[in-house]
Formats: structure tokens, sequence, C-alpha cells
């Protein structure tokens, strides 16, 4: 049998035995037959090439190019992955990988940051989201998919990368220089902003972050009772969606914290809270821009639906899909977008995130320049194939536009920052904001203290 018909026939045993497994068979004999007819032009394609270009082409190689293909055609986020790259992706999410810490993703075919994780060689960089990837090691990215760049991006601690980007307002191609490191496994960040209140940052979403946000928290209440907490989400790039579960679950006692609507009914799931653990009552805000994303869309929804905080800053960048991991026979595997993500008031943030109850831009972000939100930085809905939203699973009317912090009337005129806090958060707008507001909080609801 020539490779042809051997490659024709493995197509056509792959597709009999997906339809026969699956539980949304196609509808018809028509549309099997409109696949088999499709994957034989496929195959008529395959034996072209294998018999006429100009030089010999290795066969497993050229299939796994349509492979891609077929998967970026989809939405941004699916991508097959050879069994080298399935492994660094189960080894990013226990944590541990060596590289420059960046989130990336494909816009208008140009590798473009999604957000740098804080405290990464690339963060010290300053590299910022928004950021194109326009060279690596004197590479043009140009159609170059995820996978490809980021192994190139990841390396042995020590070693160096080099990248050329455009950042927008330049007029000229920036290098950078950039020491590969291991990425910290340790995601949650805490300290007290000042007495009675607390800061807890999480980067992204690690297999170990509940039990490390779990253990600040408890450091928190150790330097006496808490009576708010600044939650920081911004520039979170996501991560694993059972830890952004776990993260949401440890402040709320009951409800829903997200829910899942996929084509197939395994893929419907809900995830709920339980009121094991401390009860923590005490005020809180959560920070966000575009920066955040995916899993920390998930927790912020969950806690502003459930009305347990108040959500500051600007709008999210919208990943409101889920990814689902699918081990192949030969190690490698597929990350295929099977569900869009709710949150419990039953709203699908895909492509237009979450809306913040009071915006804050940033000051002195290029992103934050337009007072009323309107910014240029890309978010998921700009992306080539972004899933659309979906709709809500009850109906919801159109949001208004969030207020200012001037026009929203939160901070009282009986609440001021001692110096030492306001030169430790002088150059952090939007962290200021978010302290005043609890302490504002505080004399409004006469809570002083909550454990």
């Amino acid at each position: 049998m020539n490779t042809f018909k051997k490659v024709f026939h493995i197509i056509l045993l792959l597709v009999a035995l997906s339809l026969t497994g699956s539980h949304q068979a196609l509808s018809s004999s028509d549309d099997m037959q409109e696949t088999y007819k499709n994957l034989e032009v496929f195959a008529n394609v395959l034996s072209i090439v294998q018999q006429n270009y100009v030089d010999d082409i290795d066969t497993r190689e050229t299939i796994e190019g349509a492979i891609k293909g077929m998967l970026s055609s989809l939405d941004p986020h699916s991508s097959f992955l050879k069994p080298e790259d399935f492994n660094e992706l189960q080894e990013e999410t226990k944590g541990s990988f060596s590289g420059i810490g960046i989130e990336i993703t494909v816009k208008d075919d140009m590798l473009t940051i999604v957000s740098p994780i804080e405290d990464t060689p690339a963060f010290k960089a300053g590299l910022q989201a928004g950021d194109r990837i326009i060279k690596i090691e004197g590479e043009s990215t140009k159609e170059m998919s995820m996978v490809e760049a980021i192994k190139k991006l990841r390396g042995e601690k020590g070693t160096e990368v080099t990248i050329s980007i455009h950042r927008e307002g330049w007029t000229d191609l920036q290098e950078f220089t950039i020491v590969r490191d291991v990425i910290p496994i340790h995601s949650v960040r805490s300290s007290i902003l000042e007495p009675g209140y607390g800061y807890v940052r999480i980067t992204n979403f690690q297999r170990n972050s509940a039990q490390d946000l779990q253990n600040s928290l408890k450091e928190l209440v150790k330097e006496g009772s808490l009576q708010g907490l600044v939650l920081d989400l911004r520039n979170n790039p996501g991560g694993l969606l059972d830890s952004s579960v776990k993260i949401a679950d440890i402040f709320l006692d009951e409800g829903i914290i997200v829910s899942t609507r996929g084509r197939l009914k395994d893929q419907n799931m809900e995830f709920s809270a339980h009121s094991s653990g401390p009860h923590y009552n005490f005020p809180i805000v959560i920070l966000i821009n575009g920066g955040t994303a995916s899993a920390s869309e998930i927790v912020a929804g969950a806690l502003h639906d459930h009305k347990k905080a108040l959500i500051l800053g600007t709008q999210s960048f919208g990943k409101g899909s889920v990814q689902t991991i699918i081990p192949m026979g030969d190690g490698a595997g597929l990350r295929l977008t099977t569900a869009r993500y709710y949150t419990p008031n039953g709203t699908s943030i895909q492509a237009t995130g979450i809306t913040p109850d009071v915006l804050v831009p940033k000051i002195g972000a290029a992103e934050e320049e337009n007072p009323k939100g309107e910014t240029e930085i890309f978010r998921e809905k700009d992306l080539r194939h972004h899933l659309e939203n979906g709709g809500n699973l009850e109906a919801a009317g159109e949001k208004p536009q969030p207020p200012t912090i001037e026009e929203s009337k939160l901070i009282s005129d009986k609440v001021a920052l001692d110096e030492a806090t306001r030169e430790k958060l002088k150059n952090d707008n939007q962290l200021t904001t978010a302290l005043l507001v609890l302490k504002s909080m505080n004399i409004v609801s006469g809570q002083n203290t909550a454990k």
C-alpha cells in the first residue's frame, strides 16, 4: 500500500472511531459523506505534495502542520502539543519551569504579551502587556505558533534570549536581552498595608496557589484582626480552573462559583462553594485590569456576584473559555476549547470581560490614558477567530459604564492614610484608592473588626 493510501485509510479510521465513540455524532449520513469527501481532498493534496514538491518532505511533520492549522482556525487557544511540548505544559502547571516569565497570545499573526508574571526576568526587564514580540533571536515571529515561541523563549537557567519588541508609541524596535531563570513556584504574596488592612497578590493560578493563599491569610490574621483585604489580580493571566475554584471557595460558604457549558453533556458542570474552613467576613476589594484573564476572572466574577467583593480598576481581558488537555497515544496532547464558563449570575465574560464596579485608571500607564476606559490595549475580543460570547444563561440588560471613583463617592472624607502608607503606595494609585475604599466601607458599615 503506497503512502497516499496509508494516510487516507488512517484518517478515515480515526474519523470513524471518533464518530462511533462520540456523544455528539454527525446529524446525518450526508454530513458524514461530506466529511469523508473533504478528508479525501486532504489526502490527495498530501499525495501531490509528496510527489511534486521541490524537496523531499517529512510526512509526519507535514501532517502535524496541517493539524496545527486546523486548530488555529478554531480559536486562539486550541493547539496541538508535540510530546516534548506536552511535557513542558505539565511542568508549567506544577509551577516549576525555566524561562523569562510571560503569558503570550497571537494577535494579527504576531506574538503579543498578555502579561508578564511579577518578579520574573521579563517583568524586571520592563516588558508590558500589549508589547508585540517581532523577533526571537533574530527570527521573525510572523505566523509563528505559540508553542514554537514558548520553546524558543524557554531554556536553561542562566542562558540568554534576545527578543525584539514593538510597543505602542515607539517608532523603532527595541531589543531586550533577558537572562532566563526558574519561574517562581509560589504565586501568592501578602503584606500588611497598614494595621488592620491586608494585601494579597496572586500572580497566576498553579496547583499549590490555594494552599499558599490560605497560609498567607493565616499570617495576616496573626498580625491582628483584619478589617479589610485588597486582593490584587492585576496582570494575572490565569492558570488552572481547579485552582481558581479552590481560591474562590476560601471566601465563599455556599452557592455556585462557576459553571461551564459546552456541546457535550459531560462538559456542562457546576462548581460550588463549601462551608468548611475559616469564615472571612471582612470587606474585600479586588483589583483588575486588562491583563486580568481566565482563572483570575473566574475568582473576580464569583466573589462579585456573591457580593463578597467590590471590583476596582479597568476592564479585564475577557477570556471566558475552558481548554481541556487531551492526551494522545504517542505522548502528544491536544489542547482544545471545550466550553464557555459563566459566573454565578449566569454571565458569560467571553470576549467582554469583567466590568469593574468603579473605574480607576492607573496613572502613568499607557493602558489607562483614557479616563472612561476606552483603551487601546488588546483583549480577547481583538484576537483572530476568538470565540463569541455565547450569551448569558439568564437574560440581562446592557451594563452601564462603571462610575469613576469621584462619581461613585465611595471614599468618605473621614478617611486618610498615614504618611508611611502614602509613601509606600505613592506609585500605585489603584492600590491607594482600594485601601481608602476599604476604610470607608468600614466606616459606613460600622464594622471595626472581622475574623
